[in-house]
């Protein structure tokens, strides 16, 4: 079907509405623009990054739930809607200080005990009750790594991995 992905995360993602020809430029710049309109009780707003555009128009509205036993640890559900996570602008702004790198909301995980985020090189993360994960420099690694149940590495205090 696609050499992007691998054959099982192709499957799943088919099976949660992709294809590889899926893509809604005009979702994606109206997300980007309603993420970035909403404020915290504090004034601060989400950043919304170029990557995150792009995911919301190729992505976005995709409820994906892997099937099988994974290859370290268990998969999990998600949705890759970032309204779902729009309250977490305090949280996604201390992981931007700690990395170096704007990041944008991206939806949730296990619903509603991650938050999904992608910062403005692309590179996504998952964050949680036990601690901060980078989950791939792409969208792509990402996306595999969440169906095939591989394990995130943690991002340490410093920001890195």
């Amino acid at each position: 079907m696609t050499e992007r992905f691998p054959p099982l995360v192709a499957e799943t993602l088919t099976a949660a509405g992709w294809s590889p020809d899926r893509r809604d430029e005009e979702k994606g710049r109206e997300w980007g623009l309603r993420i970035a309109a909403h404020a915290a009780p504090g004034g601060r707003q989400h950043t919304v990054t170029a990557p995150a555009v792009e995911a919301y128009a190729e992505f976005g509205g995709l409820r994906v739930r892997p099937q099988g036993d994974g290859e370290q640890i268990a998969p999990s559900d998600f949705q890759l809607d970032p309204f779902l996570v729009r309250h977490s602008v305090e949280t996604l702004a201390e992981l931007a200080e700690a990395t170096g790198a704007a990041l944008s909301p991206l939806g949730e995980e296990g619903d509603g005990t991650g938050i999904l985020a992608i910062d403005e090189q692309g590179r996504v993360f998952a964050l949680d009750h036990t601690g901060d994960w980078f989950l791939g420099a792409s969208i792509d690694e990402a996306l595999t790594t969440l169906v095939l149940g591989r394990s995130p590495r943690r991002v340490r205090g410093d920001g890195t991995w």
